[in-house]
């Protein structure tokens, strides 16, 4: 007689279920079983062979530049709390005893098993050439492959030759992972195209143009024939009898299920590999259950990461008693390749018997659009975008359904838009997690009124993100009103609080929130009002009562740092400085006592100044030209360089001399938030001018423009917006650019999430910067002429301001007193920070008055 599954299972009868492999699909696993299995039935033991906890190896591409490993790491991946789960890292399944129903691990442990579920994922496909296991070659699979390949990378050095084997989708991942480590990478395609499973001939070569202008090498048609030592790197052979002398490799040829352990144990295999499952999971063995890319699910197998997670819902749901099967897989597939997107859907290729494609090709554009429907053109049947992927989210739950307009409108620029009321309740809008539009329409009405909140109650968008943009078209569809208030006291948007401002002339936060607010403000919108103040004119920020709006950092023209110190940046346009300027940096660093370090933006930074002794070192610093750095603001940092054609034998244009212009141009605008960019010399790239907010790289014809690259969690890099620009037209475009962000861009909402988040991305941003398209182009160059007329150091404005100077003392009741709760501990090999209590301090100079907020 079974337990109910409503009453708790004793420890004695519990069973356990043992899961080899702790990838994606296999935390889904658990996570499904967990959740359903309210009796605790079921005991779990997870062996994971890497030494991480599961973590998303979709997006394994955004661990190059940030390298942290947590960013990646899979919610509750490490199940703390969960007595009935076990997970044991750095431990693979060795053995399987078929009899004795028991797993040996690497550890030398058996481990018992009622149910045994494989979730050994793949191994990549490494082709027996000549050389491939030297150690210059590697894969692209782990977060540990991609640190070998980072060490690699730095020991070859910028602008070093990196190989990569195989131009599909990991291909061009591991691709673009060598770019952003400053290698020039090759990609080697056998077949005459890249990505060849997902685009056709046409798609594949708008594709292969795009990432050519990028800075990849394409070499499609051939194979690799062998690598073999050369110098102090590899010469890498091609079937064509070409050679690429570089200095590693990457295969990334395609992956293989990872069934060995199967085999071993005699489970039946498919004969090109993965464990023959039935439609239940279920493998010639009733006890062992095999998901995800290791399963040929009735000799099938899938490669993509939502049928994976079906099948790890599907054998959840068996071992709890249920009776589901493999529906079959959406093989849709929609990315982001360096800033292209592409996306192929249903039957992408044509292969239907009496299929037609329709087809739009804009060479002009950069774009590729392909609709495959029936004989009849009612059935939408498949697709291929490339370029441009809006119409994804609102064509792939079409396949198999009529199509609501003619194909071709669906796909032209100046056609019909294909709203979420096209698609039926059982359309599939989040393929990842097979969430219907009714059952997002149906959260919606029980009270889901954001994007967030779909997310939480339906997991829709919770994976790769792609269905996004649909949610937030049923939340308009449903009548659900998307709040744009900037906070409790502004209805307004940042956007519309700026357009009040211009034209009305407001110039004061408590005029605003008189007319157009309530209350009296907090820490959200005075900051924001105070960046629009200073983006509206050239007040200083501390003049009258815009000083009271700022946050700490402005307030004091400089950064706090953890022991309430201040670090002092000046600024060093290109990072050029002359040697008297750092002659005055060492005395002051020396006079202060100050840690100093250079930054990655090129510049130096002193830290461990304190309050009272800003403007002491500022005189210095402007007594030999320099200025405030604006490393404290949202504004405009640095402007980085290589030191291009007036040195480097590579350079083909004076990048220095740019970001100088620039960053003299640019300095001091306030905008939404901090502002980076970057000039190159030529593609090599050692600017890196693509991670940033606006990055220019030269060519032989003049100046490529890209915009809106971003560091942070979530890294993203610049797109194309321009090419071959002479430098008039650079500086009038980049003008146009910044100054439509500082308008239009939400509170403190960077440059990359704002570009994605305009209608129409990129191409809409061309249109409005290169082509007008708004009219108000000669508005925003206007606007962006009279900053640069008005700038004025703010440093030097303090100084000459006995009033503003009062204002930087510890304690404004004693104003001659240091604060004694800063220390440093001077032991080590450098100057760090010590954190103190607060002492008793002078009478009148009571914490309570401590004008740095400490």
């Amino acid at each position: 007689m079974s337990t109910p599954t409503n009453q708790p299972v004793a420890p004695a009868s519990r069973k356990t279920a043992v899961v080899v492999g702790h990838g994606m699909v296999g935390h889904r696993f658990v996570e499904a079983l967990r959740s359903r299995d309210e009796a605790g039935q079921w005991q779990v033991v997870v062996l994971s062979e890497e030494r991480l906890p599961a973590y998303d190896r979709v997006g394994l591409s955004a661990y190059v530049g940030a390298w942290d490993a947590a960013a990646l790491a899979l919610p509750g991946n490490e199940y703390a709390g969960d007595a009935l789960v076990e997970l044991r890292l750095g431990q693979r399944a060795e053995s399987i005893d078929r009899d004795a129903r028991k797993v040996t691990t690497s550890a030398g442990d058996t481990i018992a098993y009622d149910a045994l579920v494989l979730a050994t994922g793949s191994y990549p496909f490494v082709p027996p050439v000549p050389g491939h296991d030297r150690p210059e070659c590697f894969v692209y699979r782990t977060i540990d492959d991609l640190d070998g390949i980072r060490a690699a990378a730095a020991a070859a050095g910028p602008g070093a030759v990196g190989v990569v084997v195989g131009g599909g989708l990991l291909g061009l991942e591991a691709a673009n992972a060598l770019r952003l480590l400053g290698l020039t990478p090759h990609v080697v395609e056998y077949n005459q195209r890249l990505m060849p499973a997902q685009v056709d001939e046409g798609g594949g070569a708008i594709l292969e143009r795009l990432v050519t202008e990028l800075g990849l090498v394409v070499h499609t048609g051939v194979g690799t024939a062998s690598i073999d030592a050369a110098g102090n790197g590899i010469r890498v052979s091609l079937s064509d009898d070409s050679v690429i002398d570089a200095s590693l490799v990457v295969f990334s040829a395609g992956v293989r299920p990872r069934d060995q352990i199967a085999r071993d144990s005699g489970l039946e295999v498919g004969p090109r590999g993965g464990v023959i499952t039935d439609l239940g999971l279920q493998t010639s063995d009733p006890s062992i259950w095999a998901i995800g890319e290791c399963a040929a699910v009735e000799g099938t197998c899938y490669g993509l990461v939502a049928p994976g997670y079906t099948t790890a819902e599907i054998v959840a749901d068996r071992l709890l008693g249920g009776a589901g099967e493999f529906p079959g897989a959406d093989m849709s597939t929609k990315l982001k390749l360096m800033g292209v997107d592409v996306a192929s859907f249903g039957d992408a290729h044509g292969v239907t018997e009496g299929a037609l494609s329709v087809v739009l090709h804009d060479a002009a554009k950069g774009t590729y659009a392909k609709l495959v429907v029936s004989d009849d053109a009612r059935i939408l049947l498949g697709g291929i975008l490339v370029g441009d992927a809006t119409a994804y989210a609102a064509l792939r739950p079409l396949v198999g359904r009529p199509l609501p307009a003619e194909p071709a409108a669906l796909i032209s620029p100046a056609g019909a838009e294909l709203g979420a009321d096209a698609l039926p309740d059982d359309a599939q809008i989040c393929s990842c997690n097979n969430v219907s539009k009714g059952a997002i329409c149906g959260a919606i009405a029980e009270g889901a009124c954001d994007v967030p909140g779909l997310k939480s109650c339906t997991s829709a968008g919770t994976s790769c993100g792609g269905c996004v943009p649909m949610l937030k078209k049923l939340l308009e569809q449903s009548g659900v009103e998307m709040s744009k208030a900037l906070c409790e006291h502004f209805g307004q948007s940042r956007a519309e609080l700026f357009q009040i401002v211009q034209v009305t002339g407001i110039r004061t936060f408590s005029g605003l929130i008189t007319k157009y607010g309530k209350g009296t403000g907090c820490d959200i919108c005075k900051p924001t009002v105070a960046s629009i103040l200073a983006s509206t004119s050239s007040e200083h920020i501390l003049d009258g009562e815009q000083a009271a709006l700022q946050d700490t950092n402005d307030h004091f023209l400089a950064n706090l740092q953890k022991n309430g110190t201040y670090s002092v940046v000046p600024r060093m346009p290109g990072g050029e400085v002359t040697p008297d300027q750092l002659i005055t940096i060492g005395q002051i660093a020396k006079e202060f006592d100050l840690y100093v370090k250079v930054t990655g933006g090129q510049r130096i930074d002193l830290f461990g100044a304190r309050v009272e002794q800003l403007p002491r070192i500022w005189q210095r610093l402007v007594d030999v030209g320099m200025e405030s750095g604006h490393a404290y603001g949202k504004s405009l940092r640095t402007v980085k360089s290589c030191v291009g054609s007036t040195w480097c034998r590579y350079g083909q244009q004076d990048s220095v001399g740019m970001a100088v212009l620039l960053e003299k141009r640019y300095r001091g605008l306030r905008s939404p938030h901090k502002l980076k960019l970057a000039v190159s010399g030529c593609a090599r790239e050692c600017a890196e001018a693509r991670g940033k907010d606006v990055g220019v790289i030269a060519t032989e014809h003049g100046w490529n423009l890209y915009v809106g690259g971003n560091g942070g969690l979530t890294p993203k890099h610049a797109v194309l917006l321009a090419g071959d620009l002479d430098d008039e037209t650079l500086i009038k475009y980049i003008d146009r650019y910044l100054m439509f962000y500082v308008r239009t861009a939400d509170r403190l909402q960077r440059t990359a999430p704002w570009q994605e988040a305009l209608e129409g991305g990129i191409d809409y941003l061309r249109q409005v910067v290169c082509e007008d398209s708004l009219g108000i182009a000669a508005e925003l160059e206007a606007a962006m002429a009279q900053h640069v007329a008005g700038y004025r150091d703010e440093w030097a404005a303090v100084l000459e301001d006995e009033e503003k100077l009062s204002r930087f003392v510890s304690f404004v009741n004693a104003p001659e007193e240091t604060d004694p709760t800063i220390a440093f501990d001077d032991t080590g090999e450098r100057k760090v920070p010590v954190l103190l209590g607060m002492p008793d301090l002078p009478v009148g100079a009571g914490t309570g008055t401590a004008t740095h907020g400490k």
